[in-house]
């Protein structure tokens, strides 16, 4: 059985859709701007560059909190690009991935917005951003929702392809959202010391001190097709999932990225089959430990006889915390659908070494593979592998 990405959808501080972001990214332009453009004067994080989305308006309705109406709207755009009918839809699993899940507008009130009383315990529960895709769109199949902190869409992912090859759905929607940019999320953030002190943008630079925050949804469609199908062919597929856990510390990771090499390797071992590894978007989230840990378990877990180049995206995105993983994957997608990878933000540091360069490697017609990382706060890593298209 094969597991093709028919359909994506996506919204950050890049912009709305697939091409607003890819434009933007072959372009080399972010959209970070100081908080205090978005949260009121004399706010203690108003210096934090952070990346928002644009249109507030996206996110605001008065039945259903403001993260689950941005899963609905990327959950449609996923759905349009998947050329699905309602009816082929009426079965399909629905998996979202959320580390902060509904708590802006519960936790924190929401500029704007003048909620519905009734729909109070609703919008309390993470559950609601799966629910409101089923019962806005008519899907009857199961949701779910996973909290695995920064790695929990990526994981989203994984289960989803899991349901598809056991064949309990033969279609799931898999989505991440997040919207941390809340002045108590942030605190915690700061109190534990992982957001950025110097504003630098560059997860390999010797200067990044933590991460820049971001807010996201993105969504993409997942279908199981029957081995050598010309449509899965001709689709990116998710060819691999594999996670663990480090057992090493709440908040950080061992220097030498010990739990995450086991799983780079589980991830090499069991591609033997697929195409070579072109390219890996790495987790990259900006503080100096992580950087360490996961080159360090990159060179020690995959092959060196052929160039792997790497993709940060968080340097355009901002770290958009739980929804990062299908984030990525989606530009991931909409970059191989086309034969080629996304361009790195101008300027990135390279890694030491010169192991990994930043410039992409080319994808091959007859397929390649990418890996893609997350690692999430309380030393869960997972891992997801994609193939290009094979252009015959």
């Amino acid at each position: 059985m094969q597991i093709a990405i028919t359909g994506i959808g996506l919204t950050s501080g890049l912009g709305d859709g697939a091409q607003a972001h890819a434009s933007e990214i072959v372009a080399g332009r972010t959209n970070f701007a100081p908080l205090s453009e978005l949260f009121a004067d004399g706010s203690e994080f108003g210096h934090l560059h952070a990346s928002w989305i644009r249109p507030r308006e996206l996110l605001i309705s008065r039945k259903w909190a403001p993260a689950s109406v941005l899963s609905l709207h990327v959950a449609k755009q996923a759905i349009q690009d998947s050329g699905l009918t309602n009816n082929e839809l009426r079965d399909a699993a629905v998996i979202v991935g959320s580390s902060r899940g509904n708590l802006a507008g519960w936790i924190s009130p929401w500029p704007d917005r003048r909620p519905v009383g009734l729909m109070a315990a609703s919008n309390s529960m993470h559950g609601e951003l799966a629910s409101i895709v089923s019962i806005e769109l008519g899907i009857r199949g199961p949701w779910q929702v996973l909290a695995s902190a920064c790695a929990a869409s990526l994981d989203a992912l994984g289960m989803a392809r899991m349901m598809l090859l056991q064949g309990m759905v033969k279609r799931a929607i898999v989505i991440g959202v997040e919207l941390p940019l809340l002045p108590d999320v942030l605190g915690s953030y700061a109190k534990t010391g992982v957001l950025s002190k110097t504003a630098v943008n560059d997860p390999y630079s010797p200067h990044t001190s933590g991460f820049l925050p971001g807010e996201a949804g993105a969504a993409v469609v997942l279908e199981s097709f029957p081995d050598g199908s010309e449509k899965a062919r001709a689709a990116v597929q998710l060819t691999g999932y594999w996670c663990n856990s480090d057992t090493d510390s709440p908040i950080g990771m061992p220097e030498n990225g010990l739990g995450l090499r086991d799983c780079l390797q589980r991830s090499v071992a069991d591609l033997e089959e697929e195409p070579p590894i072109a390219a890996v978007c790495p987790h990259a989230s900006g503080t100096v430990l992580h950087a360490k840990a996961e080159l360090s378990a990159l060179s020690s877990a995959l092959p060196s006889g052929w160039p792997i180049s790497l993709h940060p995206l968080k340097p355009f995105t901002g770290h958009t915390v739980g929804a990062s993983g299908v984030l990525d994957c989606a530009i991931l997608t909409h970059f191989m659908r086309q034969g080629k990878l996304p361009n790195n933000l101008p300027h990135l540091t390279p890694p030491e070494g010169g192991r990994f360069p930043l410039d992409a490697s080319a994808l091959e017609p007859g397929g390649a593979t990418v890996l893609k990382i997350a690692v999430g706060m309380g030393g869960h890593n997972s891992i997801v592998a994609l193939r290009s298209p094979i252009i015959s």
